[in-house]
């Protein structure tokens, strides 16, 4: 097993775990709109998972970028850059990326599942590339 066959068995590992967490991002936020869970508590569980998101989804990008795997490094990248854009320009006076005195507006509350099932469709895609890319690498055996 060469170097591509451990990137993509890491990359497949690390893509799961952002899948879940996507999926997790979902539920909470479903819960909060059916009033299941109040906003406080939501956005303290949204708030704990935001930096190892970010920090997950670049490491991968980073990697990507070592070994020379520019085209998908350039798939993958820009939700990275748009996730720490976020994080970098929340405003200053939120306790996190999810803020509990705005979060129950149905305009930010909407805009956040939107952003969730996004990232959901695009973590699934990107979670089936890496397979294949994985199972390419190990039976090429470079």
């Amino acid at each position: 097993m060469g170097p591509d066959g451990a990137l993509f068995i890491f990359s497949l590992l690390d893509e799961g775990a952002l899948l879940c967490l996507a999926v997790y991002f979902v539920i909470t936020l479903s819960d909060l709109e059916c009033d299941y869970l109040n906003a406080r508590t939501c956005c303290d569980k949204l708030n704990y998972w935001v930096v190892i998101e970010l920090i997950a989804h670049n490491v991968l990008s980073f990697l990507l970028l070592i070994c020379g795997h520019w085209i998908l490094f350039l798939m993958y990248c820009p939700l990275g850059a748009w996730l720490t854009y976020k994080f970098v320009t929340k405003p200053s006076g939120d306790i996190g990326m999810f803020d509990p005195t705005e979060i129950h507006n149905q305009k930010h509350l909407k805009m956040y599942m939107r952003e969730s099932l996004i990232r959901l469709g695009f973590h699934l895609i990107f979670f089936f590339i890496y397979l294949y890319w994985m199972i390419y690498s190990l039976v090429k055996g470079v």
